[in-house]
């Protein structure tokens, strides 16, 4: 394969926040939600010069350790060669190390912008090998599915290779998501599952997200069951105690609710705009209550207007966070 030749313009790609598992669809299930990473990449003569706004700007690197550049860099190698230098701008909204697909959204960006910046990118790398790679980064296809896709996606491998499903969620769905101020680590909260779980749980799980699928896209008025699960958010409950007290006493007042992804963060999912304002007094203090949209387009290539040079004048309308962290 000849050597790629690479735009002379920049590209911005727009990305949505994700919430994996959905209670029972635990690494397969995902939706993508109305909150929004800006990247802007331009291939320069040399070197790497990264310019961040918003969510992570005082923590994350400035290097080739970003993970936004080492998706890049391997997408890059995918695409036949890296280009001499990199110009990147990042606007983060999404909270970090809150089970928000924060790292999902970073792979995808850095994936996307790579083929969009590459003359003839899209025959290179098209969306199946796409998914593949950000999967491969990631390690798992729950997340980066949503992110690419958008919408309500179901996703598997398939000898090795990541496969997804994408659905459109009912319309009425509004979800609501409660934000601590503290973040977690996905390492620690998968730390605490257990490697064998009884086969009466598996059970459970399996009619559960089954029923889900049935409930997020024709049926909500089932997701209050649809969401139950048995197989991940008990076992991690210590490290996320007011979490999961907050999921048990939205569900007491019959708020489908559960941990996104890894948590700490609360998904609820209410059935339309009214019980969406009743849900977001629910949770107190010590929470910041977003009710959000439900994003149908994935991650996108938009125009780079000279209002919106970077995203980076829009970002920071999203809560706060420090290190990255999505299931």
């Amino acid at each position: 394969m000849a050597g790629p030749a690479f735009r002379a313009a920049a590209v911005r790609v727009r990305v949505p926040a994700t919430s994996a598992n959905l209670g029972p669809g635990f690494d397969a299930l995902g939706l993508a939600l109305g909150i929004y990473d800006d990247v802007v990449v331009r291939v320069a003569d040399s070197g790497l010069h990264i310019d961040i706004a918003g969510e992570g700007a005082e923590a994350l690197p400035r290097d080739e350790e970003h993970l936004l550049v080492r998706s890049l860099r391997t997408a890059f190698d995918l695409l036949g060669g890296q280009p001499r230098g990199l110009e990147v701008v990042c606007a983060n909204r999404i909270p970090h190390g809150r089970g928000l697909g924060s790292s999902s959204a970073a792979i995808c960006a850095g994936v996307m912008a790579a083929r969009a910046v590459t003359t003839g990118g899209e025959a290179r790398l098209d969306d199946t090998a796409l998914l593949e790679l950000a999967t491969e980064i990631e390690g798992h296809p729950d997340n980066v599915a949503a992110c690419l896709l958008g919408g309500f996606t179901l996703a598997w491998t398939d000898g090795g290779a990541a496969r997804a499903l994408r659905m459109a969620p009912a319309a009425s769905l509004v979800p609501v998501v409660f934000v601590p101020a503290q973040p977690l680590l996905t390492q620690t909260a998968r730390g605490l599952l257990p490697r064998t779980v009884p086969h009466v749980d598996a059970a459970f799980n399996a009619g559960r997200a089954a029923l889900l699928v049935e409930a997020m896209t024709r049926r909500p008025e089932l997701l209050l069951a649809a969401t139950e699960d048995r197989l991940h958010q008990e076992y991690r409950a210590p490290a996320m105690t007011e979490s999961a007290d907050l999921v048990g006493r939205l569900r007491g007042e019959g708020v489908p609710a559960v941990i996104s992804g890894a948590g700490p963060t609360v998904l609820a999912l209410a059935s339309d705009e009214g019980k969406a304002d009743k849900v977001s007094r629910l949770a107190g203090e010590g929470w910041t209550a977003n009710r959000l949209a439900l994003d149908l387009d994935g991650a996108s290539v938009l125009p780079l207007s000279a209002g919106a040079r970077s995203g980076a004048d829009e970002a920071g309308d999203a809560p706060g966070g420090t290190d990255s962290g999505s299931r």
